[in-house]
């Protein structure tokens, strides 16, 4: 009797120990499911900041190009239409003298005009080294400075 009551008790002791390592166990998931939630937001906040600064370096491109692009073919319509102005000069003029002097105008304006768009180019890749040394270089330094801090929402003290 004595050692059936000791089995029995034996066996209720073993049984309360089951119950709590399983019950520590269900916790343990339940911790490793919310740490890893936490690690998975932290890593789509930092993809995303990624994301954003590669937005912002594509749009300053795409407005470079487009500039640059917009540039030449500005300038080529004014080719186009000096060459056909002059061209007209130079053709139906009776006047030596007169083309002379038209021909003159036409070599200061190409050359004037040539300069006027490579400066345009040179200020526009200028604004974009600006743009891109003070906006993107400061996006960049704010997320190089989150990567040594600790992400928001980490509890250390807990």
């Amino acid at each position: 009797m004595i050692t059936s009551l000791v089995v029995t008790l034996l066996l209720l002791m073993a049984f309360s120990g089951f119950c709590i390592a399983y019950w520590q166990l269900l916790l343990c998931r339940r911790e490793a499911r919310i740490l890893n939630s936490h690690r998975v937001a932290a890593h789509s906040a930092i993809q995303k900041s990624r994301m954003d600064l590669l937005e912002v370096r594509n749009r300053a491109r795409l407005l470079e190009d487009s500039v640059s692009g917009g540039a030449s073919a500005v300038e080529k319509l004014h080719k186009a239409i000096s060459n056909t102005t002059f061209g007209l000069i130079d053709l139906f003029s009776k006047d030596e003298e007169f083309r002379q002097t038209a021909r003159k105008a036409r070599a200061t304006h190409d050359q004037t005009s040539q300069q006027i768009y490579r400066t345009v180019r040179t200020t526009n890749k200028a604004l974009h080294i600006l743009a891109d040394t003070l906006i993107i270089g400061k996006a960049e330094k704010r997320l190089a400075s989150r990567k040594g801090q600790k992400p928001p929402g980490s509890d250390h003290g807990q």
